[in-house]
């Protein structure tokens, strides 16, 4: 029989959460942990978004099969408390990604199945629900827990014999071998190499590019916060908004669990495919490019010797744009949803720039705003963010055809 004392565990300490809907709820939850984790780069939060949605959607689809499952299918539950499967299911993988966060884990969810007990009609039901998200966390950490992501960094700086090079670590330079949840493999979408430094392409490219310098007087005052705002990378860039438009639709319970599984999948993969990419072609950023300007063979090229971005450059490759392909991917997915036309306004924030809020009424304008806001900063080039985009949307178009589909 569950356990109320070991349920009401430490809930005074607690912070509640909305009881609106499982999968929101906890996905608000988890944001904060993810987001907040000492040092973790991008692709580590996307990964982790990804593990803890799919596990709530086996969960929930195995009490209510509407949906083909991930890889393998629980054994049917009918009857049992979605709530808790749900909670737990998150719960767990949770508390495995964050060993750290697990008292505070513990403790909502203990005031959760609390609730749960509520809502379901019984114990009976909880204590299925709490069963069925034991084995969905651990089936999909099963199916996760030797994805590559834990790879030592192996990354071999160029250089020659005795020449200096920068000694910060890149980025998940480990990235590109790690297992997708919807791709075949993780070169599946590499596209072809970026364009000649001695063409046409190449001067127009670096020349919009350079004139977006640090102290730009090209750039407007909505570019500069735009491309501030943009700086923000991960999970936080695109939950809210699908938060945001969940509700204001009215999702179901298992339609969520779909929705946030599907968008968790979609943007790992973005980020498994652009890494390999980008290590793949290693290819200079602005900032190595402009102040290089006069050895690239190219007469249109000029250099600028102390050029600088708006904000750090990210520490790996250039090519392709990593924000680009993530909205790319997340926005067909979003789109397939809540449709290309127009929705309910929607917002988001950023922590690189306080007091800045991006405001829409289409999917389609925020998947496309970072690819500007990119090239704004400073930090990629033209045909980089098109070929970025342009890989995100194959991507999420392949993972709906693929991946969860209605039964």
């Amino acid at each position: 029989m569950l356990q109320r004392s070991l349920l009401v565990l430490s809930v005074a300490a607690a912070s509640p959460l909305a009881y609106a809907d499982v999968i929101l709820d906890w996905n608000r939850f988890a944001l904060p942990i993810v987001n907040g984790a000492p040092s973790a780069p991008a692709p580590v939060q996307f990964r982790a978004v990804a593990i803890v949605n799919v596990a709530m959607f086996q969960a929930v689809n195995s009490i209510e099969p509407r949906y083909q499952a991930y890889q393998s299918a629980l054994a049917p539950a009918p009857g049992a408390s979605k709530d808790a499967a749900a909670a737990v299911a998150a719960a767990r993988v949770l508390a495995r990604l964050y060993p750290d966060a697990r008292q505070k884990i513990d403790v909502e969810l203990a005031q959760y199945l609390e609730k749960a007990l509520d809502r379901a009609g019984g114990p009976a039901a909880v204590e299925s629900g709490v069963a069925v998200g034991e084995k969905a966390a651990a089936m999909v950490w099963e199916l996760r827990a030797n994805d590559g992501a834990n790879a030592p960094d192996s990354y071999r700086p160029k250089t020659a014999a005795g020449r200096y090079v920068p000694t910060a670590p890149t980025v998940t330079p480990m990235w590109p071998n790690v297992a997708p949840f919807t791709m075949k493999t993780a070169s599946q979408f590499r596209p072809g190499p970026p364009v000649d430094l001695k063409s046409e392409a190449w001067a127009r490219n670096y020349n919009e590019s350079r004139q977006y310098g640090k102290n730009s007087s090209k750039r407007t005052q909505e570019q500069t916060e735009i491309a501030r705002f943009w700086m923000q990378t991960g999970p936080v860039t695109m939950l809210p908004i699908a938060m945001q438009l969940s509700a204001a639709k009215g999702l179901d319970v298992n339609e969520n669990a779909r929705l946030f599984a599907l968008l968790g999948m979609a943007a790992h993969d973005a980020i498994v495919a652009v890494m390999d990419a980008k290590y793949r072609y290693e290819f200079w950023r602005p900032v190595t490019a402009i102040r290089n300007g006069d050895r690239d063979g190219n007469a249109k090229t000029d250099r600028e010797a102390g050029w600088e971005p708006i904000g750090p450059t990210p520490m790996h490759p250039e090519y392709p744009c990593a924000h680009c392909i993530t909205a790319g991917a997340a926005g067909v997915v979003l789109q397939s949803v809540f449709g290309t036309g127009t929705v309910q306004e929607f917002t988001l924030t950023s922590t690189t720039a306080p007091g800045a809020v991006r405001r829409w009424t289409t999917i389609d304008a925020y998947m496309r705003e970072p690819s500007d806001a990119r090239i704004w900063a400073g930090i990629h080039y033209r045909f980089s963010t098109e070929v970025g985009f342009d890989m995100g949307r194959k991507l999420g178009e392949q993972a709906l055809k693929t991946t969860l589909r209605p039964l």
